[in-house]
């Protein structure tokens, strides 16, 4: 079969390798990127160990019985303290698939069995297509993200950062009962093309802080979700909060700059709450499956290309220049 294997940033290569062994194998049919995938392309990943098989936004058909299955991409051990208290996303002992485990851009791969120990095999249900599958998993993240900021009836909720997780926020804020949704990009073109298919309340790509005042009648929002890697994005995040706002630190910061400088004194007055986000649980991945068959949080129109594994590279730069918003690689076509 054929892989893209991770070998060093900068060292991606499509391989032959053998067929995987295993207890439960599946047939990939669709492993969609994102822009972590970009970032370990670019500087690895310290969880990495080249050589290694990437992509971990997974749905294919199990081997031998054709079941059609999404497979988790974050693995909690499910028994340490934080795992028996339900908090599986913070979980000390997390592994995932495409970094300790071979992943999705392959022909075909094995689930280990720690994935099947926390119920991290999800059926796909009958009127869902494997490439929305595979975007359950990010989706299962937003969701997660939203929990955690309590997004709900009657809120004005910004989301700042127009990719695939901005516009999965705007959707789900939707489903959730907000009453009206941002978005938020410095960057035109990719903002005129997601609101164009998500179709936020206002798109507002000037000055953000003052649009979402005057759009609020000076009162703020109720939930700001930074789906951006910007320390700016987070500081403006606070300031743009209603009082007694939630801000949401969705997109983590560069290792090489992670501090942000947050006005302390608005959190203080304001009574503002902020809230971490990280990952999501096999729990989260069900849900997500449900809220796309649904039709609560379509996601077909969201995947703006498709590509073969020998591509995978384009797929990567894709996401790295902001001209997609879900790129899915399918290894059999």
């Amino acid at each position: 079969m054929k892989v893209a294997r991770f070998h060093a940033p900068g060292d991606i290569r499509l391989e032959d390798a053998p067929m995987p062994e295993g207890d439960l194998v599946i047939r990939v049919v669709n492993c969609s990127t994102c822009g972590t995938d970009d970032k370990i392309y670019r500087h690895g990943h310290h969880h990495i160990r080249p050589p290694r098989v990437m992509g971990h936004e997974i749905a294919g058909e199990v081997v031998g019985t054709g079941e059609r299955v999404q497979v988790i991409a974050a693995i909690p051990c499910g028994v340490c303290a934080d795992c028996r208290r339900g908090r599986m996303t913070v979980c000390q002992n997390q592994e995932s698939m495409g970094y300790h485990h071979d992943g999705g851009f392959a022909e075909y791969m094995a689930i280990p069995g720690k994935v099947v120990a926390v119920s991290g095999v999800n059926r796909i249900p009958g009127n869902v297509s494997f490439a929305e599958a595979s975007v359950a998993e990010p989706l299962a993240c937003v969701l997660n993200g939203q929990e955690l900021a309590g997004v709900g009836e009657g809120d004005d909720v910004v989301v700042m950062g127009a990719g695939p997780i901005g516009c999965l926020h705007v959707r789900l804020a939707r489903a959730r009962g907000a009453a009206r949704v941002f978005l938020v990009d410095v960057n035109p073109a990719r903002l005129a093309m997601a609101s164009g298919l998500v179709h936020p309340d206002a798109a507002v790509d000037g000055d953000a802080e003052e649009q979402l005042l005057k759009l609020t009648g000076g009162r703020g929002a109720d939930v700001v979700i930074t789906a951006a890697a910007s320390g700016a994005a987070q500081e403006s995040a606070v300031r743009m909060a209603a009082r007694r706002g939630r801000v949401s630190f969705f997109g983590g910061l560069p290792k090489d700059n992670p501090i942000a400088s947050i006005d302390s004194n608005l959190v203080h007055y304001r009574e503002l709450t902020i809230v971490g986000a990280n990952g999501s649980s096999p729990s989260h991945n069900a849900a997500a499956l449900e809220l796309i068959a649904s039709g609560a949080v379509p996601v077909a129109d969201l995947i703006t290309h498709r590509l073969p594994l020998d591509r995978v590279l384009d797929a990567i730069d894709l996401v790295a220049r902001g001209a997609a918003i879900k790129v899915t690689i399918e290894p059999g076509s």
